[in-house]
């Protein structure tokens, strides 16, 4: 059967999504230019007139994963209701047990990051933007008076570094931690920056 043919955005994003998945299965460092053109049945000259290095390709594809995500949470935190629910239903989200997906591809993407200058600069970009959009949501429910926090956009680090931290917990070992207890210390975390008891976070939306 004839290959449907695809514009170049089409085709771009095509090479994207499976540089994402080969990624997730090899790692950055094994990961070849054959290896997401042999799943895709194109040749590695495709891949190369797109992207012209893996190193490209890699950088990309953890633009377009991480874009991904960055979209559902300023959706998440755009919704019509208060902060504290906006930001319970966005952390939860984010956090290991949550819906997020990538979390593989993130870990990767952090080691490599320590020997590619361009990566760590991609990398980089968009985990500011992440701290970006929940300080910002953050400093509008302090200044609706919903809570008190002199310091949203240290508050945003903390909240991200405890997430990260334990995502590289269940994604690298056994997952010893139940989803119960993962979840509890994402609402006392949550609570705790934000000033207030963790029961007023409760009947706050859970879900994504």
């Amino acid at each position: 059967m004839a290959r449907i043919r695809l514009n170049v955005a089409e085709r771009r994003e095509e090479l994207l999504r499976a540089a994402v998945e080969q990624i997730k299965i090899r790692g950055v460092c094994a990961v070849r230019i054959a290896d997401v053109a042999s799943v895709l049945g194109v040749s590695n000259a495709l891949v190369l007139y797109h992207f012209s290095t893996k190193e490209k390709l890699v950088a990309a594809a953890f633009t377009y994963a991480a874009e991904a995500d960055l979209s559902h949470l300023r959706k998440l935190l755009a919704r019509r209701t208060t902060a504290v629910r906006r930001l319970r239903s966005a952390v939860r989200w984010y956090a290991p047990t949550g819906q997020a997906k990538g979390w593989r591809l993130w870990i990767e993407g952090w080691a490599a990051a320590l020997r590619d200058p361009a990566l760590r600069e991609v990398a980089g970009d968009l985990d500011q933007k992440w701290k970006t959009e929940l300080a910002k949501v953050i400093e509008e429910g302090a200044a609706a008076g919903e809570f008190r926090c002199e310091d949203p956009r240290s508050a945003a680090w903390r909240l991200t570094a405890l997430l990260d931290g334990l995502a590289v917990q269940m994604t690298s070992y056994a997952g010893p931690l139940s989803r119960a207890t993962m979840l509890r210390w994402t609402d006392e975390a949550l609570a705790r920056e934000l000033g207030i008891d963790p029961a007023a976070l409760t009947g706050s939306p859970a879900d994504g």
